[in-house]
């Protein structure tokens, strides 16, 4: 056959096979066509190409190049006949042709079908998809996508056979009818960019779900972004990122190169470990792109601890950026180089860290001061660098802002086991007027710091305070609130100032309760209740503030509900129980019986309106609103005895609703207290006595007990066969010995006579003002002044007290004299930093119990401290080791050592620890011959208003236990 015959049949099996509507699996050329096509080498007739060819199947076949053109839009052969069924049950191909193309030919109508199933189950291989098919209809054959446009002309296996290697058939199947697709792209992309671009291999898929089987496999140099396939072991991650990292290709493309590294970097984030490619990221450090610098030293900082020896061989590259022109290089590296917690780093950073706090960029010098700090803690029991130090404190002057604030946080925490910073005079000034120029968390930090010094006159005192003043106005919450505490710590002297200072800060208070962070308005509701317990009534005309939104949290709204219980007065006092009266119908139980109690304690002051609310309530007929009424009726008719008629006749029919325990006492003590005015009483507790066997809870036992007893003295006729029938139930059936013990006493006390029984159980009441129910007394400001700022607001003083043993106590400086003036430029450098600091008054000692030293750390820590405080007491006879133990452990004293009684002379070793975590460690000395016991103490943190609180304490338990007076 001629070679013009063979291209004119070439061009026809293509027209063919692109435009033709199949029949039922037989190719729509017909006549001379189809012998001209079957002649033709790699057509149907082909021998050797049909032998070699993947099994036949009716698919939608990538077609012929010659359609890629698509200038034809004339109706093809076969293209008005109806859809047909197959051989296999599918649909016939809708724009697509069921001849096999040649191998790696490409062409339109091979992505689409009509059928909602795949249109190639086995498309050749290197068939490419098309961008036929039925409109609308995505069809997964061949990596297609929704726009019917899969692999373009130049198909995976024309470029698979390019390049050498096996083309493998489409990327699989599509995930529905709008998502992406395991070969392919976004809708609309070509099948090119999805099965070439991305990447993938995948040796096969499932078929029924559409998802991958294991073994996919993503290259080195993926594009940033795209979705790739899960991992399924660590190993293997671990080898081909080995494998990309050490691939020169990739090496030599820059994106490429970091688009590795940051796999490496998402798997260490993930858990993975990635330890094994530790060699090769070192070697990557070595290069000018910051950002590879950044993420290659993130890592090494991360895995550092593992591979110490490795880990060395990445100094000499950070040791040279550190001498980088480039700042932000030399901060990174100096940066990475403290944070390697590994053993012997020091000595390779003290010299980067001395050049860089001379450095010129301030960057460097921030990075740095911080390093200090991080190499003290890499070696914390060494002994601290003078030099070091007075490095540090040279450079409080730095122009830079951040350095300033840097500088007192490392020295914070190098001189930590000497009380941290010292804070003098000319420190102090310097930084009150370097205070505007700081950021806010500088301001916040400073203000913080300024508490350790203390103005030695009045004019000297307001000269620092109309600095602060207009801090008080500042947009940060937290500089706002460091601002308050040190105004109030400096005039804790004068009340009025402190009173104008709150008055200040009401604005910015409110603000912060109103905020979009649920942290910040928590903390600044426990603000302001604190502030209230000593100016009552001192947001009474922000009330509304306070009301409670749907969408807040359960917390905010708990901590609203009782500041608005201390805000009501004459003026607001219906709309606050009206908001109240909304809350106690909430859908949240815990937030309903909340605002139930706030009514309650409002009803101390407006009984009749609050009560009217409560009996309301009653008639909702809510368990869980009925049992806390009835707890706030019995604590209203302990503290309010004029409204009792009101609650007995409220209280019929109640029973039925109470299911708890707490609101099943409630109600029986009502029921025995002021049983005569409720007519139904004894009926009441009938139905108890009959349940008692069935009743879980002791202290609902021993209510009834008592209130059936006391009903009984004003009712007998109706109480006389219960009573009896309890009596022996809680004697001879009762387990519990409490409940059997009360029942056993009362059966007793009825033998010893009525009268007995009247004068212990109808005893006069107790004054209610002496009850935990009544309101507290107003609070001097200065009582919690230092507690101001802090979380003790939020946790409160004794759990606070608690957390802070574990956490540590917050280290407050010495003072030094003030030698300066206020406006000094004097040398800032302290010449010591061990003397005694004088803290404000923060109240009384409080020693924690159980406070046990071993003897062998005891020893360590007296000898590695200084005697804090010495004197001498005179002492009068022997002394007798048992009883000063005794007492000495009443006060939370431990004794370490003893000598026996009569020893010459005689000694005795203590330890003690008070809240702060501040530790107190005691020698007792007695020379029998001198009539004198000499007391040494030492402290762990010089603090000299818990010294005077300990000392205090001891001469109280030796001048008992002595007959003495100190």
């Amino acid at each position: 056959m001629g070679s013009g015959l063979r291209d004119r049949a070439l061009w026809k099996v293509a027209l063919g096979a692109t435009g033709s509507r199949p029949g039922r699996g037989r190719s729509p050329c017909s006549g001379d066509r189809k012998k001209e096509a079957a002649a033709l080498p790699g057509g149907p007739a082909g021998s050797a190409n049909r032998a070699n060819r993947p099994p036949e199947r009716h698919s939608s076949p990538r077609a012929g190049a010659g359609a890629e053109a698509g200038h034809s839009k004339r109706a093809l052969p076969g293209a008005d006949r109806p859809k047909q069924r197959i051989s296999d049950g599918r649909r016939a191909p809708g724009r697509g042709s069921c001849a096999a193309a040649p191998r790696g030919a490409a062409g339109e109508g091979a992505g689409r079908s009509a059928s909602g199933r795949r249109s190639a189950l086995g498309a050749p291989a290197g068939g490419g998809g098309g961008r036929g098919g039925a409109a609308g209809r995505r069809r997964p054959g061949g990596g297609g996508t929704s726009a019917g446009r899969g692999p373009g002309p130049i198909g995976a296996g024309r470029r698979a056979e390019a390049l050498g290697r096996r083309p493998r058939p489409g990327g699989g199947r599509a995930l529905g009818r709008r998502g992406w697709e395991w070969g392919g792209g976004p809708r609309g992309s070509r099948g090119r960019l999805g099965a070439e671009r991305a990447g993938l291999r995948a040796p096969g898929g499932n078929r029924r779900s559409g998802f991958p089987r294991q073994g996919w496999e993503e290259p080195a140099g993926t594009a940033p972004g795209r979705e790739t396939m899960p991992y399924l072991g660590s190993e293997d991650v671990v080898k081909e990122l080995k494998k990309a990292l050490c691939n020169p290709h990739v090496q030599a493309d820059r994106l490429r190169y970091r688009n590795v590294i940051q796999r490496v970097i998402r798997h260490m984030t993930q858990g993975l470990d990635m330890s094994g490619v530790f060699m090769e990221m070192v070697k990557a450090s070595a290069t000018v792109d910051i950002v590879q610098k950044k993420l290659v030293y993130l890592y090494m900082c991360t895995y550092a601890p593992l591979k110490p020896d490795l880990a060395l061989l990445a100094i000499n590259t950070l040791c040279k950026d550190c001498s980088d022109p480039n700042p932000m290089v030399r901060g990174l590296a100096l940066r990475s180089m403290c944070s390697l917690r590994m053993p012997g780093v020091q000595e390779y950073i003290q010299q980067p860290i001395l050049n860089g706090l001379r450095d010129k960029a301030s960057y460097v010098r921030r990075v740095a001061v911080l390093g200090c700090a991080k190499m003290h803690n890499l070696h914390g029991d060494s002994e601290v660098d003078g030099a070091l130090v007075n490095e540090l404190y040279s450079l409080l002057r730095d122009q830079d802002p951040i350095v300033v604030v840097n500088c007192l946080r490392s020295l914070e925490e190098i001189l930590k086991q000497e009380g941290g910073v010292v804070i003098n005079k000319p420190i102090a000034h310097h930084l009150l007027n370097r205070m505007p120029k700081l950021d806010q968390w500088g301001q916040a930090e400073v203000l913080n710091f300024l508490l350790r010094y203390q103005p030695r006159s009045e004019e000297e005192l307001f000269d620092i305070l109309n600095l602060l003043d207009s801090f008080l106005k500042s947009s940060s919450p937290g500089v706002v609130m460091g601002a308050t505490k040190l105004f109030l710590i400096l005039a804790k002297k004068f009340p009025h100032v402190q009173t104008d200072v709150l008055v200040q800060v009401k604005g910015p208070l409110l603000a912060a309760c109103s905020s979009e962070s649920r942290e910040l308005c928590f903390a600044a509701l426990c603000h302001v209740r604190q502030i209230l317990h000593s100016l009552p009534g001192h947001f009474s005309s922000h009330y509304k503030k306070f009301f409670c939104s749907y969408s807040e949290p359960h917390y905010i709204k708990l901590q609203k509900v009782e500041v608005l219980c201390e805000l009501v007065n004459d003026e607001n006092v219906q709309q606050v129980l009206e908001e109240l009266r909304g809350y106690c119908t909430d859908v949240s139980a815990d937030f309903a019986q909340a605002a139930i109690f706030a009514i309650g304690g409002i009803a101390r002051t407006y009984t009749d309106q609050c009560v009217q609310i409560l009996t309301e309530l009653l008639g909702l007929r809510q368990e869980h609103i009925t049992t806390v009424v009835v707890q706030t009726f019995r604590d209203l008719v302990w503290l309010c005895p004029q409204c009792t008629e009101a609650v007995c006749q409220a209280l019929p029919g109640c029973e039925e609703n109470i299911q708890d325990s707490e609101g099943k006492q409630a109600l029986i003590w009502l029921l025995g207290v002021h049983g005569e005015r409720i007519p139904n009483a004894p009926y009441v507790l009938e139905d108890f006595v009959e349940n008692v066997k069935s009743e879980t809870f002791p202290a609902v036992k021993m209510e009834l007990l008592t209130a059936l007893l006391r009903l009984f003295l004003c009712r007998p006729a109706e109480c006389q066969d219960m009573l009896g029938r309890l009596l022996h139930y809680c004697i001879e059936e009762e387990k519990d010995m409490a409940v059997r013990d009360r029942g056993l006493f009362y059966y007793r006390l009825l033998l010893a006579g009525i009268d007995e029984v009247k004068r212990i159980l109808c005893s006069p009441k107790s004054d209610p003002s002496l009850g935990l129910l009544e309101d507290q007394a107003e609070r001097p400001v200065n009582s919690w002044a230092s507690d101001f700022n802090t979380l003790v607001p939020v946790y409160g003083k004794a759990r606070w007290a608690a957390i802070s043993k574990y956490q540590g106590a917050e280290h407050r400086g010495p003072e030094l004299p003030n030698t300066a003036s206020f406006a000094s430029s004097g040398p800032l450098i302290p010449e010591e930093h061990k003397e005694t600091v004088q803290e404000p008054d923060s109240g009384a000692l409080m020693l924690v119990p159980n406070c046990q030293l071993t003897a062998e750390y005891f020893e360590k820590t007296w000898f590695s401290l200084k005697v804090a405080h010495q004197q001498v007491f005179p002492w009068k006879g022997a002394v007798h080791p048992d009883t000063l133990q005794m007492a000495l452990q009443v006060v939370n004293i431990q004794t370490i050592a003893m000598s026996r009684a009569g020893a010459h002379p005689w000694k005795a070793y203590l330890s003690a620890q008070d809240d702060t975590g501040c530790l107190f460690l005691t020698e007792l000395l007695l020379e029998p011959e001198n009539s004198e016991m000499q007391i040494s103490v030492k402290q762990n943190e010089p603090r000299t208003e818990t010294l005077n609180g300990f000392i205090s304490v001891l001469e109280t338990v030796l001048g008992t236990i002595g007959d003495i007076k100190s």
